[in-house]
């Protein structure tokens, strides 16, 4: 962290919460940047998750698949990999 790269950003955060930030970084021995930017990743890759799963759910629910078809289609699949 800290590189010549990185941008500098002001945020705004409740006081109550930048405590408890502070607290956390201190007892890990981590700068609040280092915290506040593995907190925004693992925000970001669940995120990308959340959105990928409604995407499957969407999917699922327009192709008329119930969840009791899954592993019934997993295996026709398997096999008919194993064929080619």
């Amino acid at each position: 962290m800290g590189t010549a790269m990185d941008a500098t950003n002001n945020i705004s955060l409740p006081e109550p919460l930048l405590a408890e930030i502070q607290s956390a970084a201190r007892a890990e021995h981590r700068s609040v940047d280092e915290v506040l930017t593995d907190a925004v990743k693992r925000y970001v890759e669940e995120r990308s998750w959340t959105n990928l799963l409604n995407y499957g759910a969407e999917r699922a629910k327009a192709l008329g698949i119930k969840e009791s078809d899954v592993d019934r289609l997993i295996a026709e699949s398997r096999a008919e990999q194993r064929s080619h």
